[in-house]
């Protein structure tokens, strides 16, 4: 049986608004030592999957990196699981300001809710 490869460099797979990498690119450019931004999955049961992101310093061996403008997004490989399909990106509602991941459940297959408890995720 072939090796599979591990694909770290992404292409398509996560995509990310132009003001939602101005703002990232804004947020790694006020830290010291960060060499890009790591989007991750947490979580799971009833109130679903939880996507954040946090300063990276220096990649890992499992990393796919997405090179945006003048920005490096890391995921590693099992969050990419996750993400293929997601875009990010940045509203303002308000005062109110935030990064919004649109469309996270397009590999999946989810719904987002979970029948058994009734809470949406």
């Amino acid at each position: 049986m072939p090796e599979v490869q591990f694909k770290n460099e992404l292409t398509d797979e996560i995509k990310v608004s132009p003001i939602a990498a101005k703002q990232m690119l804004a947020i790694i450019n006020n830290e010291e030592g960060v060499d890009g931004i790591r989007i991750f999955v947490s979580g799971g049961g009833c109130s679903g999957m939880t996507y954040g992101m946090t300063f990276v310093d220096r990649p890992s061996a499992f990393d796919a990196v997405l090179k945006k403008d003048d920005i490096k997004i890391y995921v590693d490989a099992v969050a990419l699981s996750f993400l293929e399909g997601v875009e990010i990106d940045y509203q303002t509602e308000g005062l109110n300001q935030s990064f919004v991941f649109k469309n996270v459940f397009a590999n999946t297959g989810g719904g987002g809710s979970c029948g058994g408890c009734g809470s949406a995720g």
